[in-house]
């Protein structure tokens, strides 16, 4: 029989490794769920954002309409479900050298680990018009809305300016807008889009944009492209010298501009660059995801894949027995229309430049915004029951969904 003794120090289990995470947003929250699932106790997170809720904006363009409802969530409690400290503060400046970050409040906390998911800058792209997002209540689009309803106003320009812009909500603006005008036999207003992409929501591949293509004919919304608007008032510029639109009230999404963090590298316009696995080159342990980092298109649930690839990465250097992958963006959307949805899905750096859309769900569980981890634990959330395990939540991503159908 042998004697029970104490471990030696030397024989202690070895201290969980400390993660930061800067950002209560889509990346940060996806990253934070990721790496207790993946790396257990093998980490201790900290959850630092300046803002006490995460807000699920997916659906602010419904709300508008009434279609839908905008939904918050306390991070504190999210953080606190697994097993993470919630700080509310923003993270200043890093000190790398040192493995710890600078907060507002003066605070600082040290980190082996940092998730850098603080997000873009967003402003606006000019002095006039209606930016959407800008208020939260979009008090300026309701006026509209009764205004265009009341007969006072006759032509609405939806414009996607120059710069870092994420263009799907402004589609959807302008079909939910034009399709409210007809229902109030307002259908002497005239509608157009704007937009410097050669093809309407291009970046989906040849299919989907067609069919946006048609969608935008459909609702008799002019469609003007591969053109760079500037805006006056109300007048909208549409070439140097050349064309123009008078009289038009102007919607348009905001450009986004990188947090220039400093103490961490950054391009000319202020976004963190990164690897495959989100590491940032040069300081040691540093990673980012989301609109933050310098990936040129940004969209929550290619956020969540950027945050899954670094938890990856992470829980892999804390000996976790996972396989840190490379982020590969599948760019996913559903596309709201005041009628009929569409979803739509394509490798960006696949190769595959066709694409697909279709008006049934291409991906389970259904969300607007995707992430592996964040989408079941809030569908659970809403409906009001446990969040399901990990395993479970690993089960449900292998669900099959329906056949894929290409647009003609």
């Amino acid at each position: 029989m042998t004697e029970d003794r104490a471990l030696s120090p030397s024989e202690s289990a070895p201290s969980p490794a400390r993660v930061v995470i800067a950002g209560g947003g889509v990346a940060g929250l996806e990253a934070l769920l990721a790496l207790r699932d993946l790396a257990g106790d093998r980490v201790s997170i900290t959850l630092v954002a300046p803002q006490p809720t995460y807000t699920d904006s997916a659906l602010a363009v419904t709300e508008v309409f009434a279609r839908g409802h905008v939904r918050q969530y306390e991070l504190a409690a999210i953080a606190n479900r697994f097993s993470a400290e919630f700080v509310r503060d923003r993270v200043d400046e890093v000190d790398s050298d040192a493995g710890r970050v600078h907060c507002a409040s003066g605070a600082t906390i040290d980190y082996d680990h940092l998730v850098l998911a603080v997000g873009a800058k967003a402003r606006r792209a000019w002095s006039h018009g209606i930016t959407f997002g800008e208020d939260p209540r979009e008090a300026a689009l309701h006026d509209l809305l009764l205004e265009i309803e009341q007969g006072y106003v006759a032509h609405v320009a939806f414009i996607v300016p120059g710069g870092i812009v994420w263009p799907v909500p402004l589609y959807e603006l302008a079909l939910m807008t034009a399709r409210h005008a007809w229902s109030m036999g307002m259908e002497r207003v005239r509608f157009t889009l704007v937009t410097p992409e050669e093809r309407p929501l291009g970046v989906f591949g040849r299919a989907p944009s067609q069919a946006v293509g048609q969608l935008l004919y459909d609702h008799g919304i002019e469609l003007i492209s591969s053109t760079y608007a500037s805006v006056e008032h109300c007048y909208v510029q549409l070439d140097p010298g050349g064309r123009g639109l008078t009289r038009a009230r102007v919607i348009s999404p905001p450009v986004l501009d990188g947090p220039g963090l400093p103490g961490v590298p950054a391009d000319p316009s202020g976004f963190i660059p990164t690897d495959l696995h989100g590491r940032v080159p040069g300081p040691a342990g540093v990673y980012a995801a989301g609109d933050g980092a310098a990936f040129p298109i940004k969209q929550g649930g290619l956020a969540a894949q950027q945050a899954d690839a670094v938890a990856e990465t992470i829980a892999a250097a804390v000996g976790a027995p996972v396989t840190a992958r490379p982020f590969r963006p599948l760019l996913r959307a559903t596309l709201f229309t005041g009628g009929d949805t569409r979803h739509l899905r394509h490798h960006v750096a696949g190769g595959d430049g066709e694409g697909e859309i279709a008006t049934h769900e291409l991906w389970s569980p259904a969300a607007k915004i995707f992430g592996r981890y964040l989408t079941p634990y809030l569908l659970d959330h809403d409906r009001g029951e446990q969040p399901k395990s990990a395993a479970s939540r690993s089960r449900s991503q292998s669900l099959p969904v329906p056949e894929l159908t290409r647009a003609r």
